[in-house]
């Protein structure tokens, strides 16, 4: 059964460390994820800055970052554009597959580079840009992050991410809340017009961490036509965990489509974007774990959770150009 992901964070490493998309020894490439039954991949370009960029030695600022490994994106995809293609729009999934190719979306994790104005939005659109994570740890333009400070956490969009919700909308945007503050959140669940999505988050009822959706969210966020892209992120799935087995991602899975509904569940693996062990360990592991999906779920849920949800998820945001 092919699959969608909606977030990996293998664009670092492959801007870093020049490692490359098609094959590596990441926990991503294109080579096993084709052999795994990979539709769609999001990838994301992730934006270092404060402590983390000093982690990865980035010194550069985040427009150059972004646009260095915008470059290495594109590279990557022609390169490879034999197994895999772009979406920049509703049909180009479908068109894609048609031609026997895996499809690949840009996303942006951390808002920052907008800077408060919209025409950057515009301008991120113009470069393929179909997915933003509004935030990631940090404050910015769009709001503020999630926190282990209740009072931190209560903290809503700025003006300008409420104005920018509605912008994103009209471009054809898709809005990400994973990372973002509860009370973003409810903004976003406010003002957005059409369904948003958690891309890489769980169940904190499973997992009480912040970076976790509560079952107020998840209810709200099915009840919007969003979807809640399951991490595969350890600590994410057990508190303080550094290996996860298969059955606690199932486990979380089979929760949230419990609260959100069915039709509110994907994957959101962060493969790349973590350390740590998996029981199914990478992208190859993937038929492992939607094996184990088929022992819980029917065969047409779980066929939604594979692709179904993510794919009316970006049908009902992409817009058809041309």
């Amino acid at each position: 059964m092919r699959y969608i992901d909606l977030h990996c964070d293998t664009l670092m490493n492959c801007f870093l460390d020049g490692v490359l998309l098609r094959d590596n020894n990441q926990q991503f490439d294109l080579s096993r994820s084709k052999d795994a039954g990979l539709m769609l991949q999001c990838m994301a370009i992730f934006i270092p800055t404060n402590d983390v960029a000093k982690k990865h030695g980035v010194q550069a600022a985040p427009e150059y970052y972004f646009h260095a490994c915008l470059e290495v994106y594109n590279a990557a995809m022609e390169e490879n554009r034999d197994i895999v293609a772009p979406v920049l729009s509703a049909g180009d999934i479908a068109k894609n597959a048609e031609d026997g190719k895996m499809s690949a979306l840009l996303t942006l994790e951390d808002g920052v580079i907008v800077g408060g104005k919209l025409e950057r939005l515009k301008d991120l659109y113009k470069l393929g840009v179909r997915l933003i994570t509004l935030t990631w740890n940090y404050e910015n333009c769009f709001g503020f992050p999630q926190s282990a400070d209740a009072d931190a956490m209560k903290l809503g969009l700025k003006p300008f991410g409420i104005e920018a919700v509605s912008y994103m909308n009209e471009l054809g945007i898709v809005i990400d809340v994973s990372h973002l503050s509860e009370g973003g959140f409810n903004d976003v669940a406010r003002y957005s017009r059409k369904p948003f999505a958690a891309s890489h988050s769980c169940s904190r009822a499973l997992c009480d961490v912040s970076r976790n959706l509560n079952d107020r969210q998840l209810r709200v966020l099915g009840e919007k036509g969003g979807v809640c892209g399951v991490s595969f992120v350890p600590a994410f799935i057990k508190k303080d965990s550094v290996s996860a087995d298969t059955d606690s991602v199932v486990r979380h899975i089979r929760y949230i489509a419990d609260k959100a509904g069915i039709d509110a569940v994907a994957f959101g693996s962060d493969f790349d974007g973590f350390s740590g062990e998996l029981e199914f360990k990478d992208c190859a592991g993937m038929p492992i774990l939607i094996d184990e999906l088929s022992k819980v779920f029917p065969e047409r849920e779980v066929e939604k959770i594979c692709s179904g949800n993510a794919l009316r998820l970006l049908n009902d945001n992409l817009v058809q150009l041309g």
